[in-house]
């Protein structure tokens, strides 16, 4: 025997809840203007029962379910994803449970997202030690007012890829958007963690240079042949001419990247250098 599903009854339109209350009026019962009307006897009844109480067959704004967490209960709940980003839905249920408030997973993502914190990939960026931070914050602030044209002459150098310390896997958090790349929602990673193929590349305003992969396991004489046969022919042939420098980046980059991109990067590095110092050293989204 097929089984049928009850879905949510259509609201009647205001011109036939007016209708129904003047055949009320005029003295009709329930039964018979639901008939004529081609309506259940139940509906014409709420109807009406609705006009009497309240005087109005508008459809009045409809009250949301009061919040089963208290607002020392939310306190708490915000307060702790705020300090330990990566705590799971599971382990919040847990805590108001043991605070004698029993609610499900769905009622405290809700919760979380009407204060502005949604559940989002943890963003995988370098390990960072304390010496790294403060090198990186000493070096913006050094260069924050350096002149455009100095950035020019700038011959910028990479090696990729990344990998993470074991298993490439992913860890969600929970934050709100602007705090993405706060150190507490990021997930430290490597260079050269895996078994992957290492490349070596460099750039500068003028476009890309060399593309160098790197075979051996690297060290000071194999990082050097590696300057002496690629740096300085994509100096030549970027035209640098004298005066450029050679800067090292240990930030993962693609190699591959118009002369355009290479010329926007130079010109917004200043953006970079303000956001390095606005992070307190830790990783931007340059």
């Amino acid at each position: 025997m097929p089984t049928t599903t009850m879905g949510k009854t259509k609201e009647l339109s205001k011109d036939t809840r007016d209708k129904i209350v003047d055949l009320h009026k005029a003295g009709k019962g329930y039964g018979a203007f639901a008939k004529q009307l081609g309506k259940n006897r139940s509906i014409v009844g709420a109807i009406v029962r609705k006009w009497k109480r309240l005087k109005t067959t508008v459809s009045l704004p409809r009250t949301r379910a009061p919040c089963k967490i208290s607002p020392r209960g939310v306190s708490l709940m915000i307060r702790k994803v705020r300090n330990q980003p990566r705590t799971t839905r599971e382990e919040l249920v847990n805590d108001m449970k043991r605070a004698g408030t029993t609610v499900s997973k769905v009622t405290v993502s809700r919760t979380l997202r009407r204060h502005g914190f949604k559940s989002c990939i943890a963003q995988k960026v370098p390990l960072l030690k304390s010496s790294h931070v403060q090198a990186r914050l000493k070096f913006a602030k050094d260069h924050l007012d350096d002149p455009e044209e100095a950035w020019e002459k700038v011959m910028w150098s990479d090696e990729t890829k990344v990998e993470l310390f074991g298993l490439n896997f992913t860890r969600r958090v929970g934050r709100k958007k602007k705090d993405e790349l706060h150190p507490k929602n990021t997930i430290p990673t490597v260079k050269h963690g895996g078994s992957n193929i290492i490349l070596w590349g460099c750039f500068s305003a003028k476009g890309t240079g060399h593309l160098h992969c790197i075979k051996e396991r690297m060290n000071g004489a194999i990082y050097c042949e590696i300057l002496s046969n690629n740096l300085l022919p994509s100096v030549r042939a970027l035209k640098m001419g004298r005066g450029w420098v050679f800067q090292h980046d240990n930030d993962p980059k693609q190699a591959k990247i118009p002369v355009a991109v290479c010329a926007n990067l130079v010109k917004n590095y200043r953006k970079c250098l303000t956001s390095v110092i606005a992070n307190k050293g830790f990783c931007t989204k340059y």
